[in-house]
């Protein structure tokens, strides 16, 4: 977790061991449970918005700094595989948001998907 232009925190998801470079920042998902609490806390009515942007998800899953170092595997926090695993297109594009190696292809999404945070 870590905090953006002052007002926004933000999920990144540490990929590498200790001492080897490498995390994901998570800008969207697609909410399929917990809806009406999502929608509770960002006081919004419909799905498409909820979370396709980095702080609207930290702020739709009611999570924020005190999850900085948590361990996604196990614990309060977790990232797991789907239950059925689906068939998709991996989009890639430019970087976002940002000013530096901003042309570098290393935002992943799936394709077509409306749940993205900028399409």
């Amino acid at each position: 977790m870590y905090f953006i232009y002052g007002m926004y925190e933000c999920l990144n998801l540490v990929v590498e061991p200790a001492g080897v470079a490498g995390c994901v920042l998570i800008r969207a998902l697609e909410p399929l449970t917990g809806l009406a609490s999502m929608r509770r806390r960002r006081r919004i009515d419909g799905v498409e918005n909820l979370t396709n942007g980095p702080g609207k998800l930290t702020q739709a899953l009611g999570i924020g700094l005190g999850c900085n170092g948590v361990d996604v595997t196990r614990g309060p926090l977790k990232v797991l595989a789907p239950p059925v695993e689906e068939s998709f297109e991996i989009g890639v594009s430019k970087r976002i948001g940002i000013t530096k190696s901003m042309d570098l292809p290393l935002r992943f999404f799936i394709q077509g998907n409306k749940f993205l945070s900028r399409k």
